[in-house]
């Protein structure tokens, strides 16, 4: 394609609030202007969590996912919308031509099938309800964006073929469009400075890591509760053929994503 495409994603434990977005929003401006074009994928755990709870909806999450029904989805579709409607306004305000749209008008997307899960020595199964994985990516979608100088900000609403809604992790739908397009790098802001050896030690930080080094991590338990998602996304992400994925800290004042560009180490790179 000629271009440099970086997938960027974010949620709100990293990302919340007018202050955050423009600040992000000011490094994707940076970035866009050097030449480098941004794919932004959104999720919105927190802020979909205090909804259900001010509606009397009891959140329901097993092994770090949440299950989800048509109650949940509902509030899902709602409370992401509208936080992408934020997001595209707080990059409008920093010159970025943006436009915000759901996953399933760039990706197809199926329900995830039962599975089993081990949690504290016990399997269970588990069934997520509505809640689904990438099948494929429109990718043409998404070039055209961003041949029109447009970036795209992605909030991980998905369908199936027949159209059915499907709640997405943010993580999932960001590797899975990832995956789909040519990318220099798939980069995740969370809210921690990266994969971290001792979780009370930031300088316990790994500057790059391998599969096989984050499943000897997860074994021993170094890894373990939200953070298994999160590297689980990154390895879908690395088998569906993304070069790299990195990991990086929203909370840094520093420079959220444009140190990268810089040759800055930042975060935790992972690879294959």
């Amino acid at each position: 394609m000629g271009m440099k495409i970086y997938v960027v994603k974010f949620g709100g434990n990293a990302i919340r609030g007018k202050a955050d977005l423009l600040r992000l929003s000011a490094e994707v401006a940076e970035l866009i202007r050097n030449g480098i074009k941004i794919v932004l994928v959104h999720g919105g755990g927190p802020e979909i969590s205090d909804e259900m709870e001010k509606r009397g909806l009891i959140p329901r999450k097993v092994a770090g996912l949440r299950v989800t029904d048509d109650a949940a989805l509902g509030v899902a579709e709602e409370v992401l919308l509208s936080l992408n409607r934020g997001v595209v306004d707080a990059l409008t305000e920093s010159d970025v031509v943006a436009v915000g749209l759901p996953g399933y008008l760039c990706t197809l997307c199926r329900k995830k099938e039962p599975y089993t899960v081990t949690e504290n020595g016990e399997e269970t199964t588990v069934d997520l309800g509505l809640v689904g994985e990438v099948a494929d990516v429109n990718s043409d979608t998404i070039y055209d964006l961003l041949n029109s100088g447009v970036t795209p900000v992605i909030y991980p609403i998905g369908a199936d073929e027949k159209g059915n809604r499907l709640n997405i992790n943010a993580d999932t739908m960001a590797a899975g469009i990832a995956a789909g397009i040519d990318c220099e790098e798939l980069i995740t802001i969370t809210d921690v400075p990266g994969i971290m050896t001792d979780v009370g030690d930031p300088s316990s930080k790994l500057d790059s890591v391998s599969l096989e080094t984050i499943d000897g991590l997860i074994g021993a338990g170094i890894i373990s509760g939200g953070m298994i998602p999160k590297v689980e996304a990154c390895r879908g992400a690395l088998n569906a053929g993304v070069r790299a994925v990195r990991m990086v800290n929203g909370k840094d004042p520093r420079s959220i994503i444009t140190d990268i560009m810089k040759g800055v180490p930042h975060g935790t790179i992972i690879t294959k």
